[in-house]
């Protein structure tokens, strides 16, 4: 039996801070050290590492949502600084130690051991067909030190399920800056003042939201109307429901109880930041 969406959503709302440690300061000043000259190169070095050295384009296409030129102005230059192999060695060892550092002593708990156990029978065993950098991931040994080995799991669980929100995306005509336009709104934020689209130009944007507003989705004030909520709305509904096969592996007492295993690491990962 299919699990309900609702423990699908839940866990996902439990790997995005787990897997999203490796954008924190510590894998990052890895970069750095490596000779990469801001944030960005060594966010598209290491989460582009899976794909091998895939052009900018390919890269663009797969990360779906970053302006146009973005990617370019990190990929190539960075396989110049380092290959992939060694970026996936420096994302792999500064996310652990990341992680291993927000959660403390829950690091060395064997609930810990157990919620990874269970995380990578779900991460290893969903099909690959359209998911490109899930795919790309799966190629990949997943670590043995647990905490390593957790970050892992739940990366392949994130990549998974944004493969499939960007089938989602599609599906439903809506671009990559289109979708942080969107995402801004149902943060409660104007779209001129997310964080990930309110550096691009301004007539770019505004061109962005003319098109959104053409569609019926978005308001003469720059808010949602009905039909644009409800879009989004199904959206995230279509995006549970494609993470979902994931799951299938797990019973659906162990899903509890990987849910149970994952809120108190996941807790510790998030009370740092607030």
């Amino acid at each position: 039996m299919p699990h309900p969406q609702t423990k699908i959503h839940r866990m996902s709302e439990l790997i995005e801070p787990i897997g999203a440690i490796t954008f924190s300061d510590v894998p990052n000043e890895g970069f750095l050290a490596l000779g990469m000259r801001n944030y960005w190169d060594g966010y598209f070095a290491g989460r582009a590492a899976p794909l091998g050295l895939a052009p900018a384009e390919v890269v663009h296409a797969v990360f779906y949502n970053f302006a146009d030129g973005e990617v370019a102005r990190h990929i190539p230059w960075v396989w110049g600084k380092t290959t992939p192999q060694e970026a996936l060695a420096v994302r792999e060892r500064g996310s652990a130690e990341a992680l291993r550092q927000r959660i403390g002593s829950l690091a060395g708990s064997p609930d810990l051991v157990r919620a990874g156990d269970l995380a990578a029978r779900a991460a290893v065993s969903a099909p690959t067909e359209g998911r490109v950098l899930y795919a790309g991931l799966r190629a990949l040994d997943v670590p043995e030190e647990p905490v390593a080995r957790l970050w892992h799991v739940a990366t392949l669980l994130r990549e998974h399920r944004g493969d499939g929100h960007n089938a989602a995306l599609l599906v439903h005509g809506i671009g990559g800056t289109e979708a942080h336009v969107l995402m801004a709104l149902a943060l409660g934020m104007r779209a001129e003042e997310f964080g990930r689209i309110h550096h691009l130009p301004k007539p770019q944007l505004a061109a962005v939201i003319d098109g959104l507003r053409g569609r019926g989705l978005v308001d003469d004030a720059g808010g949602f109307t009905d039909a644009g909520r409800e879009t989004r709305e199904r959206i995230e509904a279509m995006t549970d429901e494609l993470a979902a096969p994931a799951y299938n592996v797990l019973s659906a007492d162990e899903l509890d109880e990987l849910i149970g295993l994952l809120e108190p690491i996941a807790a510790a990962v998030e009370a740092v930041d607030h």
